[in-house]
């Protein structure tokens, strides 16, 4: 085969690819000429005249073969989805299956965090905590982590909507640019807020700069760590996650039983540690995968573009951490029957409480994961199996759905809060992994922060769904109206009651976050047949 038959073997495949088969010599000219071919190159590169002549033969090939219903590339990849979602979707006794295996993969997701508990029951020492530190101590790392989540919150959020709109395009070098901008972003915004907060510090000696300095540090390598696991879980390489936390905390963990090197340069070695873990199983990800499938556009994300389409979320993001850290702020900066050295300082037994609290939200991490799968491909398999006219059906079925969710979530609270009302009181529990029993005020706040994070992972698996078809402005009004509710009622019961009392404003708040989801969501699938044709 001389090379103008390798050439025009090789430019045939690609007219193929693009329109399967051609309906017209127009269209495979226009195809020839949008590939970058010329009049001039034709006679050299192919052994045809022009164009047009050398259209005519390829259209006249392909038209003759025997080829039984040629597609192009997207029709195929359409067709492959399509099977995979009807395969899927088809189903009886695997739902179980799929509950299974759903629930166990939103708990596994959880697992760098109970490896952190379980550091600190076991040994005191975490990646990025340590139970011997003093009040002041503990008070800049918490300050530090508080400070790197709430700024990262926003990009975490925009992490999930923009790169995985690119990840799931299969376009990976824009996915690769996108990721890379976002870091960048992201740490630029902590040295800008720092700058401010020096400042401010400056004027008001609020805390001594040694202080601002460990503070900084914590929130500095904290964002960047969530940055890159954010990255991973974006990619769908969310075992790297826990491989990566699971190494740079083993790592720590031993430097610091077999060393004496002070906890501070530990914290920040396990922490770096894991970002460069991350960072570079994220460049090598995408070495591999860009040069096996480059993508379609490969040009750099225009920022106000990027800005435009995620505002809402970045702004999200942002608002659930500070949601979930103002009643500590709240409680530690009030004064009512504490003395304050400084402005906020740390208080062991409440931070206690809320830690407990917390878990509430990671046991129903596998609800969400499964609710939101379940959502998915059911909506997919109705809108293929139900009748165009007959779309009340879609829409009544999708709310029964959203309602038997509703009772596993429920059910799953009542075992969680089983579990941990043994934690609290039993002697296997909290007693026997820190040596001590819990103070009525940690169990008093507990049990308000407890309540007060079920109801705001409801309303975030409301969110979820609503997010899930492009319909976030909604939530984001009830998110800060909650925020709202949430300073306002924690403002009045920390300064008037006791300081610990700031978690009914976190109470109250996230039930006025979940009951306004939750009439949102209602209305959201009352309607879905709209929001799904409107979302595509």
């Amino acid at each position: 085969m001389n090379n103008h038959q390798e050439a025009l073997v090789e430019l045939i495949r690609m007219i193929k690819e693009r329109n399967g088969k051609p309906v017209n010599v127009q269209v495979v000219m226009a195809t020839i000429e949008s590939l970058g071919i010329r009049d001039i190159d034709v006679p050299e590169d192919y052994g045809f005249e022009s164009i047009e002549t050398i259209a005519h033969h390829i259209f006249d090939e392909i038209g003759h073969a025997k080829l039984p219903e040629l597609k192009n590339k997207k029709q195929l990849e359409a067709e492959q989805k399509e099977f995979q979602k009807i395969s899927v979707n088809n189903y009886t006794i695997a739902r179980k299956v799929l509950f299974v295996k759903e629930y166990s993969t939103g708990i596994f997701h959880t697992f760098p965090v109970f490896i952190q508990i379980a550091c600190i029951v076991f040994f005191g020492f975490s990646l990025w905590t340590f139970s011997g530190f003093n009040g002041l101590q503990s008070t800049a790392v918490v300050l530090g982590v508080i400070i790197g989540l709430v700024t990262t919150g926003g990009f975490v959020q925009v992490m999930g909507k923009q790169v995985s709109y690119y990840w799931y395009n299969q376009d990976y070098e824009m996915t690769r640019k996108s990721v890379i901008n976002i870091l960048k972003t992201g740490i630029k915004l902590i040295f800008g807020i720092f700058l401010v907060i020096t400042g401010i510090n400056f004027f008001l000696h609020l805390y001594p700069f040694l202080f601002l300095g460990i503070v900084f540090s914590y929130a500095l390598l904290i964002s960047i760590l969530l940055l890159s696991l954010s990255s991973l879980y974006t990619i769908k390489e969310r075992w790297a996650i826990s491989l990566v936390i699971f190494i740079a905390t083993s790592s720590a963990l031993a430097v610091h039983l077999f060393t004496n090197i002070k906890v501070y340069y530990i914290h920040w070695g396990g922490i770096v540690l894991a970002s460069i873990l991350a960072l570079a199983y994220l460049h090598f990800f995408f070495k591999r995968t860009i040069k096996k499938d480059k993508g379609r556009n490969n040009v750099t994300p225009k920022m106000m573009l990027s800005v435009y389409r995620n505002f809402d979320y970045f702004f999200y993001g942002t608002l659930i951490f500070l949601f979930v850290f103002t009643d500590r702020i709240l409680a530690w900066s009030s004064t009512l029957d504490r003395n304050l050295p400084y402005i906020v300082y740390y208080e062991k037994d409440y931070e206690i409480g809320m830690d407990l609290a917390i878990l509430v939200f990671f046991l129903l991490a596998g609800v969400l994961e499964y609710s939101i799968a379940s959502f998915c491909r059911k909506m997919d398999y109705y809108q293929r199996t139900i009748a165009y006219h007959k779309l009340e059906n879609f829409n009544k079925k999708m709310l029964q759905m959203y309602y038997k969710h509703l009772g596993l979530f429920t059910g799953s609270a009542i075992l969680i809060g089983i579990l941990l009302y043994a934690v609290i009181t039993k002697p296997w529990g909290y007693k026997a992994g820190f040596d001590e029993s819990l103070s009525a005020l940690s169990i008093e706040v507990s049990v308000i922060g407890g309540f007060g994070y079920l109801f705001l992972t409801l309303g975030m698996l409301n969110v979820l769904y609503m997010y899930t078809l492009n319909q976030h402005k909604k939530p984001l009004t009830a998110l800060i109206l909650a925020c709202f509710v949430n300073v306002g009622i924690g403002v009045l019961c920390s300064r008037i009651i006791s300081y610990e009392y700031s978690a009914i404003g976190l109470l109250v708040g996230a039930f006025f976050f979940m009951a306004y989801t939750t009439r949102l969501t209602i209305r959201f699938f009352k309607r879905l047949d709209y929001f799904y044709y409107a979302a595509y």
